[in-house]
C-alpha cells in the first residue's frame, strides 16, 4: 500500500487520509458483529457505506465473521435484510466467510493430512467422523462438505450423577466446538472422553468471549464455552476463525485477492485486528463494538510484544466515517 505506516500506529484518520487509504485498497474485509450490526439492528450508516463501496469500480468487499450460529446464506440474508445490496445474484453468500463455512474446510484439510500420514506409514485408513458441539448451521455445513458427525445441535442426554461413562463412537477423530445454546456438562463429559485420545483433534470456531447486542447488552460467546472445555480436557484447540490466519487463507484461495491491497476492518483487538496483523494487513478499528480507543492506544504504547500486536493501524468512530471519503473517490 502507498500509505506507509506502522501496522500499530493507531492513527486517527481525516477524510483526505481515508480517501487515500481507500485508493490504496482493492479489497476490504469487514467483521459483522459490532461493525455492520449490533444484534438484530444495523449500525447507523453501515448499509449506505457498504453500498457505496460495492458501487465503486475496482473495490471488492467480503465479510469475515466468527459467528458460527448462521450459514453463509443466513449471514447474507441478514445483510440484505439490513439494506446491504450484495452482489452475486442468486449466490450473495459468496461474499461471506463465516466459521460455520470455514470449519469443514479446516477439517477436510486435516483429514487429508491424516490420510497422507497413514499412507506413508502403510496403515489402514480409518473412517473420519466428528463430534460436534455447535449449531444447526454448523451441522448443515458439515453435511454439505460430506463430513459425518455425531452430537450436534440440541440438548445432550443427561448422564446422571456421577455421570455414567459415555458410549463413544470409535470413528470420531475430531471434536469441533462452536456456539451452542445447549452447551452442557453432559456435552463436556463426552467431549473430554474423546479428547483423552491424543490422536483426536480439538478444533474450535473462535475465541470471542462475548457478543455485543443491541441496547449495549453483552452475552457470553463461544470463547467462554471453549475456556471451559480447554480447562476440563487440558488441551488447547486449533482455532478456525479470527485471529487465526485460516479464514483469510480461505479468502485468498477462493477469491484470488492481492494480499498487499487488502484492509481488515473490525471492532475487536484480539480477533479482527490481531488476524489482520498476523496476515500482514493494515487494520482499521471501529469504535462501535467491543474494543475502545483507550485500549487500542494502551496496546500501541505497550512494551509487551504480544500486547503491542493488538494495536490497529488506523482508528475511526464507525464505518459510516468512510462514506464522505468514498463519495470523493
Amino acid at each position: 500500500m502507498a500509505m506507509s505506516r506502522s501496522l500499530h500506529a493507531c492513527e486517527r484518520l481525516s477524510v483526505p487520509a481515508l480517501r487515500q487509504l481507500l485508493r490504496d485498497t482493492d479489497t476490504l474485509l469487514f467483521d459483522c458483529d459490532g461493525v455492520v450490526w449490533r444484534g438484530a439492528d444495523a449500525l447507523p450508516g453501515a448499509a449506505a457505506t457498504l453500498n457505496a463501496l460495492l458501487r465503486t469500480p475496482g473495490k471488492r468487499v467480503f465479510f469475515l465473521t466468527n459467528n458460527s450460529s448462521a450459514t453463509r446464506r443466513g449471514h447474507a440474508d441478514k445483510l440484505r435484510r439490513l439494506g446491504v445490496r450484495l452482489p452475486g445474484g442468486d449466490e450473495p453468500q459468496r461474499s461471506v466467510y463465516g466459521t460455520a463455512h470455514c470449519a469443514p474446510l479446516f477439517l477436510l484439510q486435516q483429514q487429508q493430512e491424516q490420510q497422507q500420514q497413514e499412507q506413508q506409514e502403510q496403515q489402514q485408513q480409518r473412517p473420519y467422523k466428528v463430534y460436534l458441539i455447535g449449531s444447526e448451521a454448523m451441522a448443515s455445513a458439515l453435511e454439505e462438505a460430506g463430513i459425518p458427525f455425531v452430537g450436534g445441535p440440541g440438548p445432550e442426554v443427561d448422564l446422571g450423577w456421577p455421570p455414567e461413562k459415555p458410549e463413544l463412537d470409535p470413528d470420531v477423530r475430531a471434536v469441533l466446538l462452536g456456539f451452542d445454546r445447549h452447551f452442557s456438562y453432559a456435552k463436556m463429559v463426552r467431549a473430554v472422553a474423546y479428547l483423552r485420545d491424543p490422536a483426536c483433534a480439538f478444533v474450535a470456531t473462535n475465541t470471542d468471549t462475548c457478543l455485543p447486542l443491541e441496547g449495549d447488552r453483552v452475552i457470553p460467546g463461544t470463547g467462554s464455552l471453549l475456556a471451559a472445555l480447554e480447562c476440563a480436557s487440558q488441551r488447547k484447540a486449533a482455532i478456525v476463525g479470527k485471529p487465526s490466519e485460516f479464514m483469510f487463507e480461505c479468502v485468498l484461495r477462493a477469491e484470488k485477492v492481492a494480499r498487499e491491497r487488502c484492509l481488515m476492518v473490525g471492532d475487536r483487538l484480539d480477533t479482527d485486528i490481531l488476524m489482520g496483523t498476523q496476515c500482514g494487513l493494515p487494520t482499521l478499528l471501529v469504535l462501535t463494538g467491543v474494543s475502545t480507543l483507550a485500549e487500542a492506544q494502551a496496546c500501541r504504547d505497550s512494551s509487551d510484544h504480544e500486547r503491542h500486536q493488538l494495536a490497529p493501524t488506523y482508528v475511526i468512530d464507525s464505518i459510516a466515517d468512510l462514506l464522505p471519503a468514498i463519495d470523493e473517490l
